[in-house]
Parts: structure tokens; C-alpha cells; sequence
């Protein structure tokens, strides 16, 4: 696998337009935004194959792994891992946290989720980007290994990320952070949670997160219109893969109308937290992420909204690959730090 990395990186260094002309000739360009030309390589390499393999809970998570080996990142320098255990009532979660050695004693604690549909993804997945943050913003990350379907379909996954944040805000100074208050964030699915989190934390009373940080999070599984048709073929998120996640997460649709799979139905969004979202460009989740920023900054939250034009869904597994992935996400986490520091964090 090293081997193979350092190949793919090689490759990943030539200029653009070699790329594109090893991948199909011309460039990838959906809703008049023109793809990263290391991502059309990587996706007419990953996607060339016929016929495509099935496509199993095994094959998925394999296939999630490998790619984030060959295109993650490395640790950020100046920042400390330790994978840990959180004792929840009746479970235990893994985690693993992350220590900036610039850590500002008075920023939050940050609880991050991982993308992957509810279906895939690891704490390897999110390994590079939770560095990125911890050391840009100077605050603890917390990154959380909830429940997978279809073993554990929903709320199984949501109740993990709902408990392991209370867990959080209640343990925040195990972790040399403030006492009683925490930051939320997630990519994709990571991204949902964050937000159900907020709203749930509404719903229950309780101290909003400090940040909600969304990352072209999943709002809504009724869309269908937009960015979910011009992007039903993007790489590495297609329709069909949404659909095949949905039908593992979720086995029952119904529940896509309820407030804890879909938090852009919410009746009212007024009273959350500030909160920072991400989109990318070639996703099918891109316009549902905006108009999820769009109803936030109408119900007057203080809302920062940014779209990446050239990137796919996905881009914070691609930071050692991917250079604009890689600036998209130092760009984030310094949003998320001006952020932190507007608050006094």
C-alpha cells in the first residue's frame, strides 16, 4: 500500500492538464463548475472498472479505508492523538482526541463526527482534518466512532453522537478545555448529527454548542431536485449510493420526514448556535447544504457559508492527495478559529 501511495502521489503531482487528459480527455464540469482536475483523475481511476463490483457494507467500508490511506493526510505537526474509550450509560464508544501543543485554554472542546451515509468511515477517516482543526483553532478535537448500520440502523448512530456531545460538554476539562460547554462538527452524515444536535439540544432545554461546524452535511432525504440530479453521477457520493446508504441506515422512509433525519424540515431554526457550513461544488448534498446555511442566516443565526466549487463530496479524507483539498480544509479550520476567537474561545 505504501508503494502504491507514493505512485498514485507522483502521479498526483503532474500538471493539470496531463491529468485531465488521463482521465477522459476533457474536464469534468457540472452546473458550470469545473472539477479539481486531482479528483477527475482519481474518480475516472477509482470508477473505470465494468462491471462496478457489488456493493456490500464490506466491500464499502474496505473501499473507504483504502482510500483514505492512499489520499489522507499525515498528523498535523504539533498536535497529539490518543484513541480513548467513553463510558456511556449502558455502552461504550471509542474515540480519539486531539491536543494542539498551542491549546488556548479558554476554546472549547470540539466533538467531531465522520462522513459515511451512517454506513462506513472510521475515526481514520476524519484522522488529518481533526488534526487541522485542533492546532488551527487551538482547541481540543474529540472524534467519535458512533454506531454503523445496518447492525445498528438509526437512531443507533444519532444516539451515539447525541450522547458522546453531552458526554463531552460534561468531561470538557478532562480534555483542558472549558468546564460545561462544547463545540459540534461533522462532514456528511457527521454533518446531519451536528445539526440534529443543535436542534435537539433546543428541543431539550439544554446549552447550545458553542460552533456548530457543517461540512456539506445531509439535511434532508427528500430532496430530489437541484445539485441531486446534476450531481447523481458525481464521485465519489452518486444518487445510487445515497439510496443504498438510505436503505441501510434507514429501513423504514418514513422516518425521512422526521426531525431527526431531516433537520431542514424544522419549523423554526431561530436560537441555535452560530454555525460555519461547507459545501462542495460536484455533491449532490451542495444545494441542500446552502439552503440549510440560507434558512439559518434567516432565522437570524450568525451564519459563515462557502461552497467549493471545484471539489467533491468527501474532500476532508483527500488532504494529503488533493492540494486544494488540502487548502480547502486549512481554510475551514481558520474560518472555524476566527470563529472561536469572535466568541471569545
Amino acid at each position: 500500500m505504501s508503494l502504491q501511495k507514493t505512485i498514485i502521489n507522483l502521479l498526483l503531482k503532474l500538471p493539470d492538464p496531463i491529468l485531465v487528459s488521463m482521465a477522459g480527455g476533457t474536464p469534468v464540469v457540472r452546473d458550470g463548475r469545473t472539477l479539481d482536475a486531482r479528483f477527475q483523475f482519481i474518480a475516472h481511476s477509482v470508477t473505470k472498472r465494468s462491471p462496478p463490483p457489488e456493493l456490500t457494507k464490506e466491500f464499502a467500508r474496505q473501499g473507504t479505508e483504502v482510500l483514505t490511506v492512499l489520499f489522507g493526510g499525515p498528523l498535523e505537526p504539533g498536535v497529539s492523538c490518543q484513541d480513548r474509550t467513553l463510558e456511556l450509560e449502558g455502552r461504550t464508544i471509542a474515540a480519539r482526541s486531539y491536543r494542539p501543543s498551542n491549546q488556548n485554554p479558554q476554546a472549547p472542546l470540539m466533538v467531531f463526527y465522520h462522513f459515511g451515509g451512517g454506513v462506513v468511515g472510521s475515526l481514520e477517516t476524519c484522522h488529518a482534518f481533526c488534526s487541522i482543526l485542533a492546532k488551527a483553532i487551538g482547541c481540543p478535537v474529540l472524534s467519535v466512532d458512533y454506531r454503523l448500520a445496518p447492525e445498528n440502523p438509526w437512531p443507533a448512530g444519532l444516539d451515539d453522537a447525541i450522547d458522546s456531545f453531552l458526554w463531552a460538554r460534561d468531561h470538557a476539562q478532562e480534555f483542558g478545555a472549558p468546564a460545561g460547554v462544547a463545540a459540534v462538527g461533522g462532514d456528511s452524515m457527521g454533518g446531519n448529527f451536528s445539526a440534529i444536535i443543535a436542534q435537539e439540544m433546543q428541543r431539550r432545554e439544554l446549552p447550545q454548542p458553542f460552533l456548530q461546524l457543517l461540512i456539506y452535511p445531509a439535511t434532508t432525504i427528500l430532496e430530489t431536485e437541484g445539485s441531486m440530479q446534476s450531481c447523481a453521477d458525481a464521485y465519489p457520493l452518486t444518487a445510487d449510493i445515497m439510496a443504498w446508504f438510505m436503505a441501510n441506515y434507514l429501513p423504514n422512509p418514513s422516518l425521512g420526514e422526521d426531525l431527526r433525519v431531516s433537520p431542514a424540515l424544522a419549523p423554526s431554526l431561530a436560537g441555535l448556535a452560530p454555525a460555519v457550513v461547507i459545501t462542495a461544488g460536484h455533491d449532490p448534498l451542495r444545494d441542500q447544504g446552502k439552503a440549510y446555511a440560507e434558512a439559518l442566516e434567516a432565522a437570524d443565526v450568525k451564519v459563515h457559508y462557502q461552497c467549493y466549487d471545484s471539489l467533491a463530496h468527501g474532500f476532508t479524507a483527500y488532504t494529503g492527495g488533493v492540494a486544494q483539498a488540502d487548502r480547502a480544509c486549512r481554510e475551514i479550520a481558520g474560518v472555524a478559529a476566527r470563529a472561536y476567537r469572535a466568541m471569545g474561545g
